[in-house]
Parts: structure tokens; C-alpha cells; sequence
């Protein structure tokens, strides 16, 4: 990125302030937490530019489009936002609309946008650092701007400090970016691009920077946090020792971690995880499927038993710690049987939550030219099996808190997270918390997604 296009469009903005008011921007997020720590950068980055941020799409000049492509439903949802964008467009014409982020970096799509002329900017998920390149440039033009292009080195927006946060109390820290495993249903390595990881001296010094600043709760992100340092040759031991020097970060309470892949946890992530008080019980484990045919056919590269080997080897060093997983149902060629395989597997590890889907085909994808597809009714009728199998597990997990007092982090009024990252809804008799304070919390009501309780404080 040039400085110049940085500083003209600071300079238009400061002058528009002095005139009347400063544009206002809104972003919109989709996706997972990765892309939420990208939202609060982008939000930065248009800060000092100049921009103010807006509660409401409605009263923005300036709007972004943080996007996702892992499911087509996130897709549709975007451009249905879109579709009202161009409505809106019509009625101001200096409405200025960016879309970035990792449905762009599918095959075609700039082809897709040339369709969408009132969208004036689209750039890609490694280049957004450019993005007041790509505004200045449309709008000294008045062309449409269309930029995916990766850029050498670590993605874009890692050096960018975020001045506000949506939560003071808890912050993610992207360790490493991209993905090298190729699943065959996944779009990620294609628009995320292959695996990078951070200095441990830039993470740690941004951890420190945020507990400074009053964060007593971090995130360590990636696509596969377990990869940390892989490719640097650092060792399966990488990320368990970066583990222990964020642990050594004063006024830090809870460290967590997402996401996982079961082939890379090792030993020593298990080791450091049992011996850290303030690195949270609990872990995101994606099962993806229970049988061992599908999960080759997915390139998972491990299979049922390695899992389950791999829960039983977290559940023996850290006994109450909470598992949650990610399951697909309706992959291509997926019988009754592999489905019964899944259902298993959920029975004996006794998830803690799970996001389940029906398989969603992910153009440019190996699975995507697959033929033996499962028919919907099929899919539609084994997704709700799923669940009903899977709630009352959760349940029955949550009813083993019932009577016992549970240290909470407060997030907002009346709700707050255990440290195994159980929903909590809580009274309190003296209403004496803020935000980010831990406080306890009997338990008297137990659900599957969440638990009931009192707090004395």
C-alpha cells in the first residue's frame, strides 16, 4: 500500500468533517472468527481514514462487505444484501460500497461483480491493506475497482491496530493464516490461500498490548492453530510453547483457542493445556464425519478411531473438559451406514456443542464434481436424527452443573461464559459486575445450549 492514497483520502475526509460531518461507514461481517477479527481491523483501518462508524447500513456513505464462502446460504445471504445495496444506490448515488473478503477470491467472480457495477470496489482476503489504494483509485476514476491479486508475505491487516473493539473484555489474536489440508468439500485453501504463520514475538507483543488495554480474554486464531510454526520447521511442539508464553502475559484470565485439526494435536498441546490454569478447558475438535470410508473420502487423513483415541487421550488429562465439533451430513456417497458411524462417534464423546450442516457443494472443490449425491430428503431427514441424538447429550452434559457454583465471565446483562465456554443466563442479587468480571454463579437450571443460575454478587 502507497502512504499517498492513505493520506488523500484522510485529507477528503477531515475536509468534509470541517464542512458539515464526516462519512460514515458501516461493516458488515459474515463468517467465522477469523473473519470477525478481520471486521474489527477493516473498522480501524476506515477510522483513520477519516470515516465514522454508523450503528445502521441506512445511514452509512461507506459500506463494506466482509464476506464468507464456506456455505452457499452465506453467499446468498450477501448478495440479498446486496441486491437492497443497488436499491439504495439508486436513490444516493454517492453511496460507496466495497466488497472484500473470501467469497471473492473464488474462480470467476470478477466476472460475477462486472455484473454488479454499483459495488465500486472488490478486493480479496490478502491484499485489504490496499483498500485506500483501491477507494482512491475509483473514486478519482469513477470506474469500478476489482482487485484479488495476492500480495508476498503475511495477509494484509495483521500490522493494523484496532483502537475499538465490539468487546473490551476479550479479543481474537490471529497466530497464523491460510490452510494447507485440502478437505475435499472445503473452498478455504483455495480464497485463504496456503498456511503462514506470525512471528511469536509480534503475537505476543499484540497480547500484551490488548491485556494493557484491559482484555482478560484472548483468542489465538487460525484456520489450524495446531499447524502454528509447521512450515517454519518449528516443530509439532510450536504451538504449545507459544501457548505457554501468552499464559505468562499478566492480567490475562482466559486464553482460548480455534480451530483445531485432530491429525495435528499433539502431545504437547494436550500436556500444556492440562497444566496451564488460565488456558481454558475446552476445545473445538472438527469431526466432520464418524465413518472412516467418508472421512478418507474427504481427505481428513485420519480416521474414527484416531479420533476417538485422540478425545479419550483429552478426556484422561483433562477430565472435565468440554469438546465441541463441527459434523457434515449428506456428503457425496454417505450410506446409513457412515451415518450411524457418526452417530457413534457422538455417543461415545459426549459432545459439548456441535455445529452440524447438510453438505453444501463449494464450486472448484474436489467433492464438487462428485455425482453420488445424497438426495435432500435424505440429507434433510439424517440432519435432524443428528440433532436429536446430539441435544440430549448436551443436556445431560449441562444437568451435571445443576447445584454447583461455576465461575463466570460476565459479557453482557444477566449473561456470561464459563471457563469451558458454557452458556450462562444468571440473576444477581446485587447486581455488583460489569462487564469482563468473573464472578460465580450457582446453577439450578440446565438446558442443551445454555444454563440457569443466581449469582451472590
Amino acid at each position: 500500500m502507497t502512504e499517498e492514497p492513505r493520506y488523500l483520502l484522510a485529507a477528503h475526509n477531515d475536509a468534509l468533517a470541517q464542512e458539515g460531518r464526516a462519512p460514515r461507514f458501516f461493516v458488515r461481517n459474515y463468517g467465522c472468527q477469523m473473519n470477525e477479527r478481520d471486521a474489527e481491523k477493516l473498522r480501524a483501518l476506515l477510522s483513520q481514514l477519516g470515516y465514522a462508524q454508523t450503528k445502521t447500513q441506512e445511514d452509512a456513505d461507506f459500506i463494506l462487505y466482509n464476506t464468507c464462502c464456506v456455505r452457499k446460504s452465506a453467499e446468498d445471504k450477501i448478495f440479498g444484501h446486496l441486491s437492497r445495496v443497488k436499491t439504495a444506490k439508486a436513490a444516493n448515488k454517492g453511496l460507496f460500497v466495497v466488497v472484500c473478503g473470501c467469497m471473492t477470491q473464488q474462480p470467476d467472480i470478477a466476472q460475477v461483480f462486472r455484473k454488479h457495477p454499483y459495488v465500486n470496489v472488490v478486493c480479496g482476503t490478502a491484499n485489504r491493506h490496499r483498500l485506500p489504494e483501491f477507494i482512491w483509485q475509483a473514486m478519482e476514476t469513477g470506474a469500478q475497482v476489482i482487485d484479488i491479486n495476492e500480495d508476498e508475505g503475511l495477509p494484509e491487516l495483521t500490522g493494523v491496530p484496532v483502537t475499538t473493539r465490539e468487546y473490551p473484555h476479550k479479543a481474537g489474536v490471529n497466530i497464523m493464516y491460510g490452510c494447507d489440508n485440502y478437505c475435499a468439500f472445503c473452498i478455504v485453501p483455495y480464497v485463504r490461500g496456503r498456511e503462514k504463520s506470525r512471528p511469536a514475538a509480534d503475537i505476543l507483543e499484540e497480547a500484551r498490548a490488548l491485556a494493557a488495554d484491559g482484555v482478560k480474554e484472548i483468542m489465538l486464531l487460525g484456520q489450524n492453530v495446531n499447524a502454528y510454526g509447521k512450515n517454519d520447521k518449528a516443530g509439532e511442539g510450536a504451538f504449545a510453547d507459544l501457548l505457554r508464553q501468552v499464559h505468562d502475559i499478566p492480567g490475562l484470565a482466559r486464553i482460548r483457542f480455534m480451530t483445531s485439526h485432530p491429525k495435528d494435536f499433539s502431545g504437547a498441546l494436550i500436556a500444556a493445556m492440562a497444566e496451564l490454569p488460565r488456558v481454558c478447558k475446552s476445545v473445538h475438535l472438527p469431526l466432520q464425519s464418524g465413518s472412516t470410508r467418508v472421512l478418507a473420502d474427504m481427505n481428513r487423513q485420519y480416521t474414527q478411531e484416531d479420533y476417538l483415541a485422540l478425545t479419550r487421550r483429552l478426556q484422561g488429562a483433562i477430565p472435565d473438559i468440554a469438546i465441541t465439533t463441527d459434523i457434515i451430513v449428506g456428503y457425496p456417497g454417505e450410506t446409513e451406514e457412515d451415518f450411524e458411524a457418526t452417530l457413534a462417534v457422538a455417543r461415545q464423546v459426549g459432545f459439548a456443542g456441535a455445529f452440524t450442516f447438510i453438505y453444501s457443494q463449494r464450486s472448484g472443490t474436489p467433492a464438487a464434481s462428485r455425482t453420488d449425491t445424497v438426495p435432500r430428503k435424505t440429507a434433510n431427514e439424517r440432519f435432524e436424527r443428528l440433532t436429536a441424538t446430539l441435544y440430549p447429550i448436551m443436556e445431560a452434559r449441562n444437568q451435571q452443573l445443576v447445584g454447583r457454583t461455576v465461575e463466570t465471565m460476565v459479557e453482557e446483562q444477566g449473561k456470561g461464559r464459563t471457563g469451558d465456554n458454557t452458556l450462562v443466563h444468571f440473576t444477581s442479587e446485587k447486581a455488583a459486575y460489569a462487564i469482563g468480571d468473573l464472578i460465580p454463579v450457582r446453577v439450578h437450571t440446565a438446558r442443551s445450549f445454555y444454563v440457569k443460575g443466581i449469582s451472590s454478587l
